[in-house]
C-alpha cells in the first residue's frame, strides 16, 4: 500500500495553516509549519507525556528506548521525528519502521501518512497476507519513509527490491515482541543491511530488561524514557479476576456478553479455539468476528471493519489483536484462555481504557492455571482480588444486551 496523504483515512484534504491556529500545535518544538499543520489538523494541540519526552531527543538524533503504557501516543511519538528529518527531494527510504503485525503496520503508516500532508514525502507499508508485487512497483518509485513486518521487510530485501543504504532513522515498534525469539533472526538480518550509523529507537508498552541488554548492541549511549512505567496497564481499566472450572467458561462469557452495551474483544490462547468459540457464539445468536493469524489479509480487514462498525460488536481473537489494534471504544477485554506471560496481558488489557477512557478487563482463572496467574501478577507488581465466579452466579445481572442481535 503506497500511502498517499490525500489516500488516507485519517486526512481528506491536506490542511492548511489557516485551518487552525499552527502556533498552538506542539509549539514549543522545533517542528516545520506544515508538520504543525498536520499536527493540528489531527485535533492535537498538546503532546502526551512521551510526545513530549522522546520527540526533542529523536529530532536531536540521539538514539532512545521509549516505554509508555498502550494508547499513550507513542507512533506520533517517533512519526513526527521521522517526517521532519526525511528529505524529500532524495528517492531514496530514509526511516524504516519494523512492527510485528500488519494491522500496526497500516496504522503507522496511516498516522505517518496523515503527517505529511503536503504530498512531499511517500510512505510505504510493507506486509504479508497479499500480493508482494504492488509493493515492489510501489517501492521503484522511491518512497521516503517505509514501514514493514520483519518477513516482508527481508522479502524485498532478499529480491532486491529494497535497499536500506540511506536510512537515517530505524525504529523497533513493540520492541519486546520485535527482539523476542520469534522476529529476532529476521530482525538482526535487516540490521544488517543498514548503515552503522544510523538512529535507532526502540518503542514499547513493555521493555523487560532482557530487551534493554538485548538492545545494547544495536543503540548508541541511548536516552531512556520512561513513562508510568510502574503502571503495566491504563489506570482507567478496572480488573476483575474469576476462579472457574473450565466446564462454566462458556456460559460464564455468554453472560458477560448479555450484560454489556458496547465493544468486547474475547482473548483466546490458539488458532483453533478461537474459531470454535466464535462458532460458538454464532450459532448462539451473537454478533460475532474471529481474528486469528491463519486469515488472508483481505479477511482480516473485512474482520476489522465490522467490529469497528458495530456490525460484529463481538471479536474473539488470537494474541495477533493484543497489538496494533487501536479501535475506540472497546468497552470490555475478556481473557477467556489465560495469556502465557505478563507482557501479553498487559498488550491485552491495553486494548480497553485507552487515552484516558475507562473500560473493563475480565479475566478467568482454572484452577491448574493458579501457579500460571501467580507469576503474571509477579510481573504486574500487584495483586489483584480472585473471587469464584460461582459466588457471582446468584447476583441479578446487569440490563443491557450489547452483543446478541
Amino acid at each position: 500500500m503506497d500511502i498517499r496523504p490525500n489516500d488516507s483515512p485519517m486526512a481528506d484534504e491536506p490542511p492548511t495553516e489557516d485551518a487552525f491556529d499552527v502556533d498552538g500545535a506542539f509549539n514549543d518544538m522545533a517542528l516545520g509549519a506544515a508538520t504543525r499543520a498536520a499536527i493540528g489538523g489531527m485535533g492535537i494541540t498538546d503532546p502526551t507525556p512521551i510526545q513530549a519526552r522522546c520527540i526533542p531527543h529523536l529530532l536531536a538524533e540521539r538514539d532512545l528506548i521509549g516505554q509508555a503504557r498502550t494508547g499513550s501516543g507513542k507512533t506520533l511519538a517517533f512519526a513526527v521525528p521521522i517526517v521532519e528529518r526525511c528529505d524529500p527531494s532524495l528517492r531514496q527510504v530514509q526511516a524504516l519502521v519494523l512492527v510485528p503485525t500488519r494491522e500496526l503496520a497500516i496504522q503507522v503508516a496511516a498516522v505517518t501518512a496523515t503527517l505529511t500532508a503536503s504530498g512531499s514525502l511517500r510512505v510505504q507499508s510493507l506486509y504479508g497476507g497479499r500480493s508482494i508485487r504492488p509493493e515492489h512497483t510501489a517501492l521503484r518509485r522511491g518512497p521516503q519513509i517505509v514501514i514493514g513486518t520483519p518477513g516482508r521487510t527481508l522479502d524485498h530485501l532478499r529480491q532486491g527490491n529494497l535497499k536500506l543504504s540511506a536510512v537515517r532513522l530505524l525504529v523497533l515498534d513493540e520492541a519486546d515482541e520485535m527482539l523476542d525469539k520469534g522476529f529476532a533472526r529476521d530482525v538482526e538480518a535487516i540490521l544488517e543491511r543498514t548503515p552503522r550509523e544510523r538512529q535507532t529507537a526502540l518503542f514499547s508498552a513493555t521493555m523487560p530488561k532482557w530487551v534493554a541488554n538485548t538492545a545494547k548492541k544495536h543503540l548508541r549511549a541511548p536516552e531512556t524514557v520512561e513513562i508510568d512505567s510502574h503502571l503495566q496497564a491504563p489506570p482507567s481499566v478496572e480488573h476483575i479476576v474469576y476462579t472457574i472450572e473450565k466446564s462454566d467458561k462458556m456460559e460464564a462469557l455468554q453472560r458477560l456478553l448479555d450484560e454489556r452495551d458496547g465493544s468486547i474483544i474475547v482473548f483466546g490462547r490458539t488458532k483453533h479455539g478461537v474459531r470454535k468459540l466464535a462458532r460458538q457464539l454464532d450459532s448462539l445468536g451473537y454478533r460475532v468476528a474471529a481474528l486469528q493469524g491463519n486469515l488472508r489479509q483481505n479477511a482480516r480487514e473485512r474482520v476489522l471493519a465490522d467490529f469497528r462498525s458495530g456490525a460484529a460488536p463481538v471479536l474473539v481473537a488470537t494474541n495477533v489483536a493484543a497489538r496494533g489494534l487501536d479501535v475506540e471504544g472497546v468497552d470490555q477485554v475478556v481473557n477467556y484462555d489465560l495469556p502465557d506471560s505478563q507482557q501479553l496481558f498487559t498488550h491485552r488489557v491495553g486494548r480497553t481504557g485507552r487515552m484516558g477512557r475507562s473500560g473493563e478487563a475480565v479475566t478467568f482463572v482454572t484452577p491448574d492455571e493458579g501457579r500460571k496467574w501467580r507469576e503474571i501478577e509477579r510481573g504486574l507488581g500487584h495483586r489483584v482480588v480472585r473471587e469464584s465466579w460461582k459466588s457471582r452466579e446468584g447476583r441479578p445481572r446487569r440490563t443491557g444486551q450489547a452483543s446478541a442481535p
